[in-house]
């Protein structure tokens, strides 16, 4: 019998009315079963990159999620249902378990992590393709940094409301992130999902474009990948193409022509996050060792009723909700601010 990642006809029938587009045909379908992506988020974009790629057949699939599933990411959120958000289960686990269900044939590596400085080579070294399901440009201009160095190419995407744009990265050939957007609007001048909401329509139509990108480039037709910065409002009906690939030879970038990469090198970027929407702070504190949550549940017992699972622990304080992971991150709901969140994670978790 051939193994799920055996390429025989048998195993490509499952694609056969994507084979028939003439564009991927049967040898694209092949580099596609060859092809290795890493998914940077699992929240409303990543999950339908991740149900597109998996469906179209993509050898190999890293998803990275810091996050895990509350009850408001199922209007948007295409892989989740009512009992992950029982279950307690990270992000990138259940997204996980849902794609071996739908596709067996895709090697999936679910990775619970927040993507930052000290990781991101490790996980995207080995990709052909890397894909933007984050919601904060920190991590889009980490994500930069790491392609343009190893040359790799990657699509961005975001979304808002009821618009979001995206465009094609493929260095040392057309701009990248940083000749489009120099820097990220400051904190408190750009609407977030809190303040302005988000529609699950738009989020499906921004995420398939960049699903179609990357099964571009994974078939081996980089000449047909969008060259422009694609901008979409659903609501208003409006479609607009920028012609954005005279930039890279008109912009003096630090990264492209300077091959200056300081989020790669930790010297921009913060170790603690405000969630968008989420009246909540992620808390990374870095640890050489796996916090056990036996020994941290016996510590706040008589403060509060504590619930783990080998994914998370869970307890909630004055009204703070902590979620504790096992590298050390905490996400702390109830506020927003950062100095708040690192007095009550150093009171009920510690340093």
């Amino acid at each position: 019998m051939s193994g799920p990642n055996e390429h025989n006809q048998e195993s490509l029938d499952r694609y056969s009315r994507q084979m028939m587009f003439p564009e991927i045909g049967e040898e694209g379908q092949r580099r596609i079963r060859r092809g290795r992506v890493t998914l940077c988020g699992c929240g409303a974009l990543g999950t339908v990159i991740a149900n597109v790629l998996t469906r179209a057949g993509v050898g190999f699939l890293r998803i990275i999620d810091r996050d895990f599933i509350e009850w408001h990411n199922l209007q948007r959120q295409v892989l989740f249902d009512e009992d992950d958000v029982r279950e307690c289960l990270p992000k990138a686990e259940a997204a996980a378990r849902k794609l071996r269900r739908i596709n067996s044939d895709v090697e999936i590596e679910p990775i619970v992590a927040d993507v930052d400085h000290t990781n991101i080579l490790e996980f995207v070294q080995d990709a052909d393709v890397i894909l933007d399901g984050t919601d904060n440009f920190e991590t889009r201009y980490l994500i930069n940094d790491a392609a343009v160095k190893l040359g790799k190419p990657w699509v961005y995407g975001g979304c808002i409301g009821s618009h979001g744009q995206t465009m094609t990265i493929i260095p040392g050939e057309t701009p990248c992130l940083r000749c489009v957007i120099e820097s990220a609007p400051p904190p408190g001048m750009a609407p977030t999902c809190e303040t302005a909401g988000i529609l699950g329509s738009a989020v499906n139509v921004i995420a398939s474009l960049q699903a179609v990108e990357a099964l571009k480039i994974l078939s081996g037709r980089k000449d047909a990948i969008n060259r422009n910065l694609i901008y979409i409002d659903i609501w208003e009906d409006v479609f607009k193409a920028f012609k954005i690939e005279a930039l890279r030879e008109k912009v003096d970038c630090p990264t492209c022509k300077k091959g200056e990469f300081p989020w790669l090198e930790g010297k921009f970027g913060s170790h603690t996050t405000t969630l968008c929407g989420r009246n909540a702070v992620q808390v990374v504190h870095r640890r050489n060792e796996r916090l056990s949550f036996e020994e941290l549940a016996e510590k706040l017992k008589g403060v509060s009723d504590v619930r783990y699972n080998r994914f998370m622990l869970r307890f909630t304080v004055d009204g703070y909700e902590f979620t504790v992971f096992p590298d050390g991150r905490a996400i702390i709901k109830g506020t927003n601010d950062i100095a708040k969140a690192r007095t009550l994670y150093a009171q009920y978790v510690g340093n």
